[in-house]
């Protein structure tokens, strides 16, 4: 019996490894057509000429300054998203535990508002002219990650109050969207019409900010915390299984719980600032992955993240192809996929860790 039950935990891992492996391929399937399709169709003579080093300064520059880096903060800001929910709900053991739901998106969207009417930046936005937009060309995203800091610090406050009950953080995230969403109506009230039209284009989620400075650095953020996931992947397993259970195996339940949220939310405020608010992508992934691997948390933070960043590469692909020449926001795309995916999934499947 007991060797029965070894062959199919084995069969098991295999599945689930087969499964990130197959994700990965098609990750890098879809990252090869993304280089290559757009309003400027990069074709097999063009290929073989960039091959040769003869081809066109023009080509060069579309492929390394423009869709490379796109591609690189599609899948980069894909993992973080998704594997940010995929800890958020295992942490939290609520399926509807994400970076948007907890309020740290909002935060962030307060945050680039407040810079737009306030400091200054929406007109350079608008008017790429104005020596503002070239003395200070990052006032939006300092201003979006302050945002997000300021929306964790309060949900920090709130659970050393209450003792970081689940209840308590999952309330905190309503309480957070809803004050700072009723700041960025009054951003919107007191602001011009430029400034009005830079906010409503930011909130959108917008990977084509990216560049080689922003990619570098959401790596050094990244790298750190997706180690630090691995190694404490363990004590996240044992936490679905309640308080009173990890405290007889030796995990301090709330000590766990705040650090992975403090992580996880400066990983998502990171990329929030950066690109604006891309919904629904650490919600859905992660029951995606659920879905298919189950709920063993050895494999389903590591599966959200690979399929995060293969699936808002997709998303990107596909804004930006659609109907081009015309390139659509990412965040709308999975705003729209996000939500007949998310209501499917509910309806099909219960979520274990609730």
């Amino acid at each position: 019996m007991n060797d029965e039950v070894l062959i199919q935990y084995k069969r098991y891992r295999a599945r689930n490894k087969r499964f990130i492996i197959f994700i990965l391929l098609l990750l890098v399937l879809i990252g090869g057509i993304a280089l290559l399709a757009g309003s400027h169709w990069i074709g097999g003579k063009e290929i073989l000429a960039l091959l040769r080093r003869d081809g066109t300064a023009l080509e060069y520059q579309i492929l390394l300054n423009i869709r490379l880096p796109r591609v690189l903060a599609a899948v980069i800001t894909g993992i973080i998203l998704s594997a940010s929910g995929a800890l958020m709900q295992i942490l939290l053991r609520n399926p509807l535990a994400s970076p948007y739901t907890l309020g740290i998106s909002n935060a962030a969207a307060f945050g680039a508002s407040f810079g737009i009417v306030f400091l200054g930046a929406g007109s350079s936005i608008a008017r790429s002219s104005d020596l503002f937009m070239i003395t200070n060309p990052y006032i939006v995203t300092v201003a979006a990650f302050l945002g997000s800091l300021l929306g964790l610090a309060i949900i920090l406050m709130i659970v050393k109050v209450k003792q970081a009950s689940v209840e308590t953080i999952i309330l905190s995230g309503v309480i957070i969207n809803s004050l700072f969403g009723a700041g960025i109506a009054v951003m919107q009230y007191v602001a011009d019409n430029v400034q009005l039209a830079s906010i409503v284009f930011w909130t959108f989620g917008d990977l084509g900010r990216g560049d080689w400075y922003k990619l570098f650095f959401m790596l050094i953020v990244l790298i750190p915390a997706l180690f630090y996931f691995s190694i404490k992947r363990w004590d996240y397993k044992v936490l679905c299984s309640g308080d009173d259970y990890a405290k007889s195996m030796g995990v301090n339940p709330q000590q766990t719980r705040i650090l992975g949220l403090v992580i996880t939310s400066l990983c998502t405020a990171v990329a929030v600032s950066f690109f604006g608010v891309i919904a629904f992508v650490g919600l859905v992934v992660p029951h995606i992955v659920r879905k298919c691997i189950g709920d063993n948390e050895e494999f389903l933070i590591t599966g959200s993240a690979v399929f995060g960043g293969m699936f808002l590469l997709l998303c990107d692909t596909v804004a930006r192809t659609i109907i081009s020449p015309v390139i659509l926001p990412v965040g709308i795309l999975t705003s729209f996929l996000g939500v007949p995916l998310f209501l499917f999934l509910i309806t099909r499947r219960k979520v274990r860790c609730e």
